[in-house]
């Protein structure tokens, strides 16, 4: 009973507020539909998302070879310039040594190389040299060997032979006769006797040598005589073909197999100086770019595998921002240059716009369907940092 009573008094209440207002707005005229508001007229739409601050060049490096860290030159937060070391590997000093070899080895097979061409005129000159001198002797042998094929002396010198024997023959006789009268006149111990056979005898050798001379200007050179004679033209030829062969090499440029030789040998010089500099540098990690350290993900003596990342490099000069979560439905309605607004959750203060530059044209790896946007920033606030989380409102296109 208690309870109909309760449910009765709160009904009548209601009835009275209803009929309270409805009797107050009737009261008041309806009020005209006003124009669209300042506010709704400069409403621009827009699609959010999260993203973070990175550089706009960055790297995230490794090394190509295994190895144990020896030394880090450039700390965390610390600047690098381009090409400079930032950290090293164990045997850089014997890979140095190595390269220190190799280039002195190919400065040698250089050396070798530039003598072999500086020298041509030289060697031109020697070879030019001893063909004259092989050909010189060519003619001396032929001269020799054709003297081989007449009698050893001229007519006039036979002349003079023949007339040598005559003169001979006649003191010969002469002799005889002078000797002829003492022997059979004197004894044999007479001294004029013995003067005459002493003269007897010495005329006798004079006819005997006149003679000789006249039969061998007579005669012609004997076989042994004739086959050294054809032995020393054939080698004299041998010589002069030889020699000529030589020139013409010389005269058609370098000796073609020399300078193959000479060649190869500082091409290999050269690749064993490339491959030893390209060992060295796969024991250094370089700064591709001015930037700071980011991070080192290892410690001196620590093992570096391949591959596996060891600092985090970037240029922290500009920044921009690296969306996170873009759907596929709000990346649809981006264009490249759309201008966003950027908040950041470590700078409350500061709003920053910015153009969009780029819009990945496949959805990002994980999981959801979302898109990767890079803005870039018209100004870089002050204390903004590499990682930090930003929110990005871009405006989007109605037509």
């Amino acid at each position: 009973m208690k309870q109909k009573k309760l449910w009765t008094g709160l009904l009548i209440v209601g009835l009275t507020f209803v009929w309270a207002f409805t009797g107050c707005s009737a009261g008041k005229p309806e009020a005209d539909p006003t124009p669209e508001t300042e506010l709704e007229a400069t409403f621009i739409p827009v699609v959010s998302a999260t993203g973070k601050v990175l550089p706009a060049q960055w790297a995230m490096m490794s090394m190509s070879v295994g190895g144990v860290v020896d030394e880090i030159l450039v700390n965390e937060g610390e600047i690098a310039e381009k090409d400079q070391v930032i950290l090293r590997l164990d045997g850089t000093d014997q890979m140095r040594s190595f390269v220190k070899n190799a280039e002195v080895s190919l400065l040698s097979a250089q050396q070798q190389l530039d003598d072999f061409y500086d020298h041509q005129d030289i060697i031109l000159a020697e070879a030019q040299m001893a063909l004259a001198k092989a050909q010189i002797e060519l003619d001396d042998a032929n001269d020799n060997r054709g003297r081989k094929d007449y009698r050893r002396s001229s007519d006039t010198t036979l002349d003079g032979l023949r007339a040598d024997v005559v003169i001979a023959e006649q003191a010969l006789k002469d002799a005889e006769d002078d000797y002829n009268y003492f022997e059979e006149n004197k004894s044999a111990d007479d001294p004029d006797r013995a003067r005459a056979l002493s003269a007897l005898v010495a005329v006798k050798k004079t006819k005997d040598k006149a003679v000789y001379n006249l039969n061998y200007a007579l005669g012609y050179p004997d076989a042994e005589a004739v086959a050294e004679a054809d032995a020393r033209v054939m080698m004299a030829e041998a010589n002069v073909a030889f020699y000529e062969e030589e020139l013409s090499k010389l005269q058609n440029g370098p000796d073609p197999e020399m300078e193959a030789l000479f060649t190869a040998q500082v091409e290999t010089a050269e690749a064993q100086l490339t491959a030893a500099e390209e060992n060295l540098a796969n024991l250094e990690l370089s700064a591709p770019f001015d930037g700071t350290i980011g991070k080192h993900f290892l410690r001196v003596n620590e093992w570096v595998n391949p591959g596996s990342p060891v600092v985090s490099f970037g240029d922290l000069e500009n920044f921009i921002v690296e969306t996170t979560d873009l759907s596929e439905i709000d990346v649809a309605q981006i264009q490249i240059g759309a201008i966003a607004k950027v908040t950041f959750d470590a700078l409350p203060d500061e709003v920053s716009t910015a153009k969009v530059m780029y819009i990945s044209p496949k959805a990002d790896e994980g999981s959801g369907v979302n898109y990767t946007l890079r803005l870039e920033l018209d100004e870089i606030p002050d204390g903004l940092k590499w990682g930090m989380t930003a929110f990005v409102d871009v405006e989007i296109s109605n037509e």
